[in-house]
């Protein structure tokens, strides 16, 4: 089973649930056991969805340049 995160409207606490797919959307919050909540976007989806988080090295392998290809890393 999936676990997805969740946000109350009524007492803005935010926790995950490990909920079936089929019932995702019918779950009552932990702390206050209200029925207005949604599901929010997961942290760590949210996590490298923007090249600006994750920290590229040059020459630290992985691509062409970078080492591991073969290349010789284009020098002339």
């Amino acid at each position: 089973m999936p676990v997805y995160e969740y946000v109350c409207s009524d007492c803005e606490t935010r926790f995950e649930r490990r909920v079936a797919w089929s019932a995702a959307d019918s779950v009552d919050c932990t702390a206050c056991g209200g029925s207005h909540v949604r599901r929010a976007v997961s942290r760590v989806a949210l996590m490298g969805s923007d090249s600006r988080e994750i920290p590229v090295q040059a020459g630290s392998g992985g691509g062409c340049c970078g080492g591991s290809c073969g290349c010789g890393g284009h020098r002339a």
